[in-house]
């Protein structure tokens, strides 16, 4: 049976869903009272409350006339808190704060580098400080980021994740030899996580060369959500079509993948070479 993660207690999103249903309670009003003054359905209402859905500026306005000041919260000030987390773009925090905690399975393909759930901070730490125009404190927040989505794996009750990764990764040079050494042991440390699952791909796995991308399975009937990487913008859409295009190649990309018993066996091999 899938169990979907907890979410943080401490996130503001967790806090407007939960004021939300007290005030509500406490106004006696239905979720389908709710609804019809933020002009959602019922089944949304219920997804805020719960944090399954990030709020918009219109709906903590809408609520903040509903409830008034007199109920002592603003909900328009726990929305900026949601919109100001650091780290992430705006483009992917609708991907981190309702994708990602909700997540059964996720996989993904990397033509160029070790996926970010995976990623040391050392490594995560080069990569971001070599991004163009970037400032120490913005690639300080961007790590930050990363290493809080990391977080997922450390549930009770993890969701799967299943990544496939170019074999050239393995010997790009990202911050020298002591940070790939790390970098490789901690591959190596989550490649015996029960619920990781690591494949090493030929690097002729011509498919491959579109872009990296990920693909999120969600409970309770909902449709796959997918991620896809562009310099400026990832593309993150639960669309049909272009879920079934990415699909299509994932398992086009897997056809070249090494077995998972191999696998870690080229990244220990791979690790030894950096010296």
């Amino acid at each position: 049976m899938h169990v979907v993660p907890s979410l943080d207690p401490d996130s503001p999103r967790v806090r407007f869903g939960a004021e939300l249903r007290r005030l509500r309670e406490a106004a006696e009003l239905s979720q389908a009272a709710v609804a019809s003054r933020l002009g959602c359905t019922q089944t949304q209402v219920s997804r805020l409350e719960k944090a399954t859905r990030t709020p918009s500026r219109s709906d903590a306005e809408r609520l903040d006339l509903l409830f008034g000041k007199s109920a002592g919260v603003s909900f328009a000030r726990i929305y900026q808190r949601i919109v100001a987390q650091p780290g992430s773009p705006m483009w992917f925090r609708n991907w981190v704060e309702e994708i990602e905690p909700n997540l059964l399975v996720l996989r993904s393909w990397d033509p160029l580098l070790i996926p970010g759930l995976l990623q040391t901070e050392a490594y995560a730490r080069h990569i971001f400080s070599m991004e163009p125009r970037v400032s120490s404190d913005e690639a300080k927040q961007r790590v930050e980021a990363r290493m809080r989505r990391q977080r997922i794996l450390d549930r009770d009750r993890p969701p799967l994740i299943s990544v496939l990764f170019d074999e050239g990764v393995l010997h790009r040079r990202v911050g020298g030899p002591e940070v790939m050494r790390e970098q490789l042991d901690r591959l190596l440390e989550m490649a015996a996580h029960p619920s990781v699952f690591i494949q090493v791909v030929d690097p002729e796995c011509l498919p491959g060369l579109a872009g990296a991308f990920m693909i999120a399975e969600l409970p309770n009937g909902q449709p796959d959500v997918i991620s896809s990487d562009a310099p400026a913008q990832a593309q993150i859409t639960a669309d049909l079509d272009i879920v079934t295009s990415i699909w299509e190649r994932y398992e086009a990309i897997r056809l070249w993948a090494y077995p998972e018993r191999v696998s870690p066996q080229m990244v220990e091999k791979a690790r030894s070479a950096w010296t």
